[in-house]
């Protein structure tokens, strides 16, 4: 399946996305799904309620835009009028694409953007992580600190703010073998940037994923030092030198209070003593040979095949990724500047 936004830029199409929720739903504000004339990409919860989306994004799509409104907000009550049973009550609005944007939010897909969409009118503007007006007409103040959310401004029209993040989740994967392809497909629709290392630049395929960057490099370990702090990494390279190079390079990186790297290596219960020993050799500290994993993949999973392997990986970047989202949580909610309202004027 293609992402939304992938989806955006190859034919007209209407936007739906969960705005506002009350009770239990199956997506959280910010959810999209992206609806053609003949397919869809994304979802905002599967079941009746995305059922009845497609038909009202399509039917909205024939209109094209008909009496001036390009967006509205729609109510499902999931449990009385749609016999889902999580039974709460989800808010979507519906959103003609201006692909034009979509190209530029295409573009900032490793940049924070925020989407401003008047309801039940015509246009949204586009603003940059910082603020500054990136397209669009112009567009009331909004609250940052909220997340995607509906507001009303002075004059009482009604407001989407839409915040389209870029992934927090930083995997450098060096090696292009049978195992790093798997795991390249396996991460291409969850929500994280990956960079992609091999110094054979022919053994990458033709397209990747979006979410992917190729560096063919024969000096992977300057990308090493160049990575911000907070990186994860995976080594599994052709070579067991270049293996051994690449542990040297990412555990002699400074760490940080705020920032510590994960870093797995694929391997044997042997490999690994052979590497202790050799990273011993060459200075790093005990408490770094510790942190290193290896093997690597979510304990229990014993099958070998490159697609399992990439499975029980993925699985095992999700919890070190969303135990890292959790602490940064806690550390935002106990400063003192998370208490400021930082609006865009």
């Amino acid at each position: 399946m293609e992402d939304w936004l992938t989806a955006a830029l190859r034919a007209p199409a209407v936007l739906v996305t969960v705005a506002i929720v009350e009770g239990s739903v199956p997506r959280e504000p910010g959810a999209k799904m992206l609806v053609t004339c003949d397919g869809f990409a994304g979802t905002v919860g599967g079941g009746h309620l995305e059922h009845r989306a497609i038909d009202m994004a399509r039917t909205m799509l024939e209109e094209g835009g008909a009496l001036g409104v390009t967006t509205r907000l729609e109510r499902f009550a999931l449990g009385p009028s749609l016999g889902q049973c999580c039974g709460g009550i989800a808010h979507l609005v519906f959103e003609v694409v201006d692909r034009e944007q979509m190209a530029l939010l295409d573009k900032r897909r490793n940049e924070d953007t925020w989407r401003l969409i008047a309801i039940g009118g015509m246009g949204t503007s586009l603003f940059d992580g910082a603020g500054r007006q990136l397209a669009g007409a112009h567009a009331p103040a909004f609250d940052r600190t909220l997340g995607t959310h509906v507001f009303t401004d002075a004059a009482g029209g009604r407001w989407l703010a839409d915040a389209v993040f870029a992934p927090r989740s930083h995997l450098m994967l060096f090696g292009a073998g049978h195992v790093g392809t798997a795991i390249v497909r396996a991460l291409a629709e969850l929500p994280c940037r990956v960079t992609w290392v091999d110094e054979r630049d022919d053994m990458f395929p033709g397209e990747v994923p979006a979410n992917v960057t190729v560096e063919a490099t024969d000096t992977p370990e300057a990308l090493v030092a160049r990575s911000a702090p907070g990186t994860t990494f995976l080594v599994m390279t052709h070579s067991h030198a270049l293996d051994l190079r690449l542990s040297i390079a990412i555990l002699s990186r400074v760490r940080t209070l705020e920032h510590t790297d994960w870093f797995g290596l694929i391997g044997s219960d042997t490999k690994r003593r052979q590497f202790e020993h050799r990273l011993r050799e060459r200075g790093i500290a005990n408490e770094r040979i510790d942190a290193m994993v290896c093997p690597i993949g979510l304990p229990g999973i014993a099958g070998k095949a490159p697609a399992v392997i990439a499975v029980a990986v993925a699985a095992q970047l999700l919890t070190v990724w969303e135990a890292a989202a959790a602490a940064a949580s806690s550390l935002l909610d106990a400063s003192p500047e998370s208490k400021d309202v930082h609006r865009i004027s």
